[in-house]
Order: structure tokens, then C-alpha cells, then sequence
């Protein structure tokens, strides 16, 4: 059994389309939500999922109790949904290559510090792009760099809204962030 724990920090959407997703897994499960906003709305889709939520500040990323936790829960993968946190750097030797994230834009354009939710989707707009998307990727030491497992592309319109846009990209984010998750983890296995 691999056991992934999901970091988040708002709504819990694409948490929520993973939970589901692996709940009847037999190979994968979600041990845990680790959040850093005490008011984010993930905590109540959490307690929907059954999936134990952990709150941890920013500045206890790093701390003794969240590395034991994920220890105990013997983490095979860590999974970025909506984190909005720079994962400390300790994290890629305990964790190298077992972190995965999506960024609502075809990277390597509209990514790095600032570049989160309705931010990219104002930029993919000013910008006039023909098309955006999502990037799924390994996360390194770079915001918004590492290895891209998948992207996914939709169009962009001239009447589009930072809204309509994003509207688009959730969909692609909840259809794509789970299998590419799935397909990662039997990447990792096989390359053990």
C-alpha cells in the first residue's frame, strides 16, 4: 500500500477529487491533510472525507512533530494541492523526488513567487494567450520548477474572465492531478 499525505492551504477541491479518487484503492491510500490555515475550508471537507487534517504554521513545516508524523504514517509521496508555502528545503532529502504539485498554467511560463491562482489567470488574460492549462510536477528547491509528469491545455477566449478561466483549469486539475498522481507512484515504485 502507498500512502500519500496532501498538503493544502484553501478550499480542498482537488484534495477532495484525490480522496476520492484512491478511496477505493486496494494500492494507494490518503493517510492525512496536512494545513496551514487554520480557516481554510478543507477542514470541513476532511471531516466529510473521514481523512484525519493536521493544522502546522508555516514556521512548523519543519518542526520535530510534523516529520515524525509523516514518518509514522510512513509517507511515500507528498502531495502539494493548493499549498501556499515554499516547502522547506530539509524536505527534498528526507523526501527527494516524492513531492508532487499542480500550478494552473503551462509552465515554465506564468510560475514563480506571486504566481498563484486568480494572479495566473490575470496574467495568462493580460498577456492575450491563446491557450492556458495545468502542470503537474515534481517540486524541487524553485517555485513552480521540476520535472512535469503532465499538462494539460484549454483554450482561452477574448471574453474571457479571470472566473471563466479558472472555472476551465479546475476541471482540468481535477481530471488530470489524480491519475497523474496514480502513475507517478508506480514510476517511483518501479524505479526502486
Amino acid at each position: 500500500m502507498k500512502n500519500i499525505v496532501i498538503f493544502a492551504s484553501g478550499e480542498g477541491t482537488n484534495a477532495e477529487c484525490i480522496c476520492r479518487y484512491f478511496e477505493s484503492s486496494k494500492e494507494v491510500r490518503v493517510r492525512a491533510i496536512i494545513c496551514n490555515r487554520k480557516e481554510a475550508g478543507i477542514y470541513n471537507r476532511a471531516k466529510r472525507l473521514g481523512i484525519a487534517i493536521h493544522y502546522f504554521n508555516k514556521s512548523s513545516l519543519e518542526s520535530p512533530e510534523l516529520l515524525d508524523l509523516l514518518a509514522s504514517l510512513k509517507t511515500d509521496l507528498i502531495v502539494l494541492a493548493g499549498f501556499m508555502c515554499l516547502v522547506p528545503k530539509s524536505y527534498f532529502n528526507l523526501y527527494k523526488h516524492r513531492i508532487v504539485n499542480i500550478h494552473p498554467a503551462l509552465l515554465p511560463k506564468f510560475g514563480g513567487k506571486g504566481m498563484y491562482g486568480d494572479h495566473v489567470h490575470e496574467a495568462v488574460i493580460k498577456a492575450q494567450e491563446p491557450i492556458s492549462g495545468i502542470t503537474i510536477h515534481v517540486v524541487d528547491e524553485q517555485y513552480d520548477h521540476g520535472r512535469a509528469l503532465c499538462q494539460a491545455t484549454c483554450p482561452v477566449t477574448s471574453d474571457d474572465t479571470v472566473d471563466t478561466l479558472a472555472a476551465r483549469i479546475h476541471k482540468l486539475e481535477h481530471r488530470y492531478y489524480p491519475t497523474t498522481i496514480e502513475q507517478y507512484l508506480t514510476e517511483l515504485e518501479a524505479t526502486r
